[in-house]
């Protein structure tokens, strides 16, 4: 009999599941070397255990992923539809909380100058979602399933992740693809452990090649144990930052908090966007602002050590619960395509993307990016660029350009492509 845990268990879990990553990565150099993120590492460990222990038949543990206690979906809720206590992702909060942080740390002179870096990522990830698209559809009628299958493990769930997915599943279930919900979930799935796994390695690899020397702050000795990312060396240097980092947390509340209306009013108008989006306008505007008058009180270290402790937790708690059982039903023509369409997102990302980018430091990072949120997740490719960025150095104009990329830009272009082939394929 299925044994369904709190979600707060799962919240309990997040520190010693990342604890457990980094030990991994300790006894696994090889991971740092690939800078493949320790949450992910710490996740997938965890939700791979749970699976062992279902399928040996010891017990099958399920997380519960949703709640309702008001102190919990207070900030990202507007206050009519938060009386009722809807049920929330517990994720949510550290999913909004975390994309605020990346609106108050992208500064407006880094976005203005990188405009051409901004359009030719954007105007790739568009390219990417097409090309996953057309793979599909091919590889799905060459195998004798049908055509919508290959849009499904395409750009709907690979570049559009989980909630595209949902999103979009009625009108494929109403198009003829019946399980295109179940389907979508599986598929999204595998994006997301694909993409946490694959972006790091990609970017070493690319860096390898053009001889760039190490020489981020915990960049890998030549001989030696890997130097890994702490999660309570990072709590630690934000907690010495005290009033600072108390106040930079209360106007990213804030910020979440006024977010919950501005996506609230996006749906109103008809804008089917993410759910963060309301919370990542509003830090965009707050630190535009902070900008244009001089400002100096907004610290983006500091932001930047927030967003370090906001960004493992969310992954540690989103990964520990996927049911990575559902990677069971991704057989037959299915996983053909997703694997083919994952191969080709990488060959595009190193041969298009990274020369167009000009085979530098910045854009081995922006390639991992986009191959990141390309099959996976914007949280995913953030962790990619992080591990990479603490072992080969700063990136700005990466960790500026491709958080709004893969969060909300890329949402106004695919959807019209998923369209497009869906009412081409009807």
């Amino acid at each position: 009999m299925p044994l369904l845990l709190s979600p707060w268990l799962l919240l309990l879990l997040a520190v010693p599941v990342l604890l457990a990553g980094e030990a991994v990565v300790r006894g696994w150099p090889v991971l740092a070397r690939f800078n493949v993120p320790v949450p992910v590492v710490g996740g997938l460990l965890c939700s791979g255990l749970v699976l062992v222990l279902k399928l040996s038949g010891v017990v099958a543990l399920t997380f519960g992923t949703k709640v309702s206690a008001g102190a919990w979906t207070w900030l990202v809720t507007p206050e009519f539809e938060w009386v009722a206590r809807p049920m929330k992702n517990l994720n949510l909060p550290l999913l909004v909380a975390f994309f605020t942080c990346v609106g108050l740390g992208a500064p407006v002179q880094v976005l203005r100058t990188g405009g051409r870096a901004l359009a030719v990522l954007l105007l790739a990830a568009t390219v990417l979602a097409v090309v996953q698209n057309a793979v599909g559809v091919a590889l799905a009628m060459a195998l004798g399933a049908p055509p919508l299958l290959g849009v499904v493990c395409g750009a709907l769930t690979l570049v559009g992740g989980h909630g595209t997915a949902l999103g979009f599943a009625p009108k494929f279930e109403q198009a003829g693809l019946a399980s295109a919900a179940t389907v979508g979930a599986s598929a999204a799935t595998f994006g997301l452990v694909a993409g946490g796994l694959l972006a790091g390695p990609l970017a070493e690899w690319l860096l390898r090649r053009r001889g760039e020397k190490l020489s981020g702050p915990l960049a890998v000795p030549a001989a030696g144990s890997a130097v890994v990312a702490s999660f309570l060396r990072d709590v630690r240097a934000l907690g010495a930052l005290g009033r600072t980092a108390l106040l930079h947390g209360l106007l990213i509340a804030a910020c979440v908090k006024i977010g919950a209306w501005v996506s609230f009013g996006l749906d109103r108008v008809g804008a089917s966007l993410p759910a963060y989006m309301g919370a990542l306008l509003v830090g965009f505007a707050v630190r535009a602002v902070h900008d244009a008058v001089g400002g100096r009180w907004l610290r983006p270290d500091v932001i930047a050590r927030l967003a370090a402790v906001i960004l493992p937790l969310f992954l540690a708690v989103t990964l520990a619960a996927l049911n990575l059982a559902e990677l069971a039903t991704v057989a037959g023509p299915m996983l053909v395509i997703l694997v083919v369409n994952t191969l080709v997102s990488l060959g595009f990302a190193a041969a298009v993307v990274w020369p167009l980018l000009g085979r530098d430091h910045e854009a081995g990072v922006m390639a991992a990016g986009l191959v990141g949120f390309g099959i996976g997740s914007t949280a995913t490719a953030v962790a990619a660029m992080d591990a990479i960025t603490r072992r080969r150095g700063p990136a700005p104009r990466a960790t500026a350009l491709v958080p709004p990329t893969g969060g909300f830009l890329i949402d106004f272009t695919n959807a019209p492509v998923i369209s497009a082939f869906l009412n081409f394929l009807r």
